[in-house]
C-alpha cells in the first residue's frame, strides 16, 4: 500500500496531524510520503493508492487559497474512485469548511475511507494523536 500525505499548514497543527497519520501508516507497513503541496505534482499524488490531504480552515471557513485550494482544484476530477482521507485543523466556528470539502470531494466521486474529513481544534492533544495514527 503507498500512502501520500499531502498537505498545508500555516501553524504547525495541520502538519503535525499530517505527520501522526504518516507514522500510523508507516507503521501498519505502508509506503508513505508527506510533504508540504507546494512540493507535490498532481501525477505524483496520483500515483499512490491513496492520498490524504490536510488543509486547516482558512479566513471564511475554506480551504487556503494559495497553494492548497489550486493544487486540490487541479486534482479533483482525477479523484473518482481513489480513497481519498480529509483531514485539518481549525481553531474557530463549527468544521463547516471540511463538511463542504467532504461535499465536494464526493461529487468528484472521491472514496473517503475510514471516516468522514478528520478535523482537530487547534493542536491535537494526545487522545487525537493516537485516533490520527490510527487513521
Amino acid at each position: 500500500m503507498k500512502i501520500a500525505v499531502v498537505y498545508w499548514s500555516g501553524t504547525g497543527n495541520t502538519q503535525q496531524m499530517a505527520e501522526l497519520i504518516a507514522e500510523g501508516a508507516k507503521a501498519a507497513g505502508a509506503e508513505v510520503k508527506i510533504d508540504s503541496v507546494g512540493n507535490w505534482t498532481t501525477a505524483d499524488a496520483l500515483s499512490y493508492d491513496r492520498i490524504a490531504f490536510g488543509c486547516p480552515a482558512m479566513g471564511s471557513e475554506q480551504l487556503e487559497e494559495v497553494e492548497f485550494e489550486p493544487f486540490y482544484t487541479d486534482i479533483e476530477n482525477d479523484l473518482k474512485g481513489k480513497k481519498v482521507l480529509l483531514f485539518g485543523s481549525y481553531s474557530w466556528a463549527d468544521g463547516e469548511w471540511m463538511r463542504s470539502w467532504e461535499d465536494r470531494a464526493r461529487d468528484k466521486g472521491a472514496d473517503i475511507f475510514d471516516r468522514d474529513g478528520y478535523i482537530c481544534f487547534e493542536a491535537p492533544d494526545a487522545e487525537k494523536q493516537e485516533e490520527l495514527k490510527k487513521l
